[in-house]
């Protein structure tokens, strides 16, 4: 298949949903409790949600949206951290659109704009070298944030940055890596995982072989997956074929992106440029060994956190938020007590119903919640979680 019309062909999609079926009776613990399937990236619950792909699988398939969106896992000591820069009288702020609502303990970036910082919307970190370029009388400073997807085009711009001694050009790094928090995530004792749809665009960078511990070490099976309707199903039915067969293993999905060893050029720049923390904060999961990446000393001219104070506190989510309880994957979005009440997209008390990754956003817009009759103060502790329709 090679147009997008033909990943999404509801005729394979049935196909695909009854080869599921089929699958699921011969699997001995489905008979016991639902199969829990953990789709790490939250592209793929925007998919599932999307398409209705949970609607065509039987009610012993249960998906576990994962934490694999960077927008919604920065904590908000680091908003908050954001924002004191964005607001520096000689900085230009560069974001990309998804981080520029993210709540803040104070307010965000949207918020910091709207009382006057020049904070700016660019699609890519070349964009903001640009802006350097356009405005030598400016500190222009972008806003680093994502996993292995992101972090190359943010190594090679460094790169070019420096080559080209632009130096009113910076960085604040919060770039992230998957491998240390899937692993957090497995030796959680409040949650069990049967398997894993592996993250697709995370994969095109690292490859596959990093995966390899999932499944050696926990016995979990992973199918790295693509992001189309058919993809996802393909990837759920091999998953479950794994389980069946009492096999744990990598497989690769998305082979037509995804090489097994990676982008060599890509993790090249990245390895030139970062180098692991020794912990990183997470919202609502707290601090994860080696799980992101600073500036190394070779770029430290464009280290934001080096040119200008950076306060780095850490500050708890509001109380009645739980999004750390739905990125782990132990309650569903509309679960919480806020969803959809005191936490709407246009008023948003978390960061997963703010970004286009987030499983409270994917609920929100396609997941058929009924919230009517339930929209309250913040201040009530009483709010109840909507229900699902059927």
């Amino acid at each position: 298949m090679k147009y997008v019309d033909e990943f999404r062909d509801p005729v394979k999609a049935r196909a695909l949903a009854r080869e599921i079926a089929v699958l699921v009776p011969k699997i001995e613990r489905a008979r016991a409790q639902p199969i829990q399937i953990m789709e790490v990236c939250g592209g793929h619950t925007h998919t599932i949600f999307r398409y209705g792909i949970q609607q065509l699988l039987p009610e012993s398939v249960e998906f576990v949206h994962g934490p694999g969106c960077p927008v919604c896992v920065l904590p908000m000591g680091r908003v908050d951290d954001c924002v004191s820069l964005a607001e520096r009288p000689e900085v230009i702020f560069a974001t990309f659109g998804d981080a520029i609502r993210v709540p803040g303990s104070r307010k965000s970036l949207l918020k910091a704009k709207a009382d006057g910082a020049d904070v700016r919307i660019v699609y890519s970190p070349l964009d903001a070298l640009q802006l350097a370029r356009a405005n030598p009388q400016r500190e222009v400073i972008f806003f680093g944030l994502g996993f292995e997807t992101t972090m190359p085009s943010t190594a090679m711009t460094l790169i070019e940055a420096r080559a080209t001694q632009v130096q009113n050009f910076s960085l604040f790094c919060n770039h992230i890596t998957i491998i240390p928090t899937i692993k957090a995530i497995l030796d959680s004792p409040d949650l069990h995982i049967d398997g894993f749809l592996g993250p697709g665009h995370v994969s095109m960078v690292i490859g596959t072989r990093p995966y390899q511990f999932i499944a050696r070490h926990y016995g979990k099976p992973i199918t790295v997956a693509g992001f189309e309707p058919l993809d996802v199903l393909q990837s759920v039915w091999m998953v479950l074929r794994q389980i069946a067969e009492g096999r744990a293993e990598v497989e690769n999905q998305y082979g037509r992106i995804v090489p097994e060893e990676g982008n060599a050029q890509a993790l090249a720049a990245v390895q030139e440029v970062f180098e692991l923390r020794e912990f990183f904060e997470w919202r609502g999961l707290g601090s994860i060994d080696h799980s992101g990446v600073r500036v190394r000393d070779r770029y430290a001219a464009f280290d934001a956190e080096r040119k200008f104070p950076v306060a780095s506190l850490k500050i708890a989510d509001p109380k009645s938020c739980q999004c750390g309880e739905v990125l782990k994957g132990v309650i569903k979005p509309h679960e919480c007590k806020v969803f959809g009440s005191a936490c709407t997209p246009q008023t948003p008390l978390g960061s997963l119903m703010v970004s286009s990754e987030g499983a409270c956003a994917a609920y929100f817009s396609y997941g058929r919640i009924d919230t009517s009759g339930l929209r309250r103060s913040q201040a009530d502790d009483s709010t109840t979680a909507p229900q699902v329709q059927a």
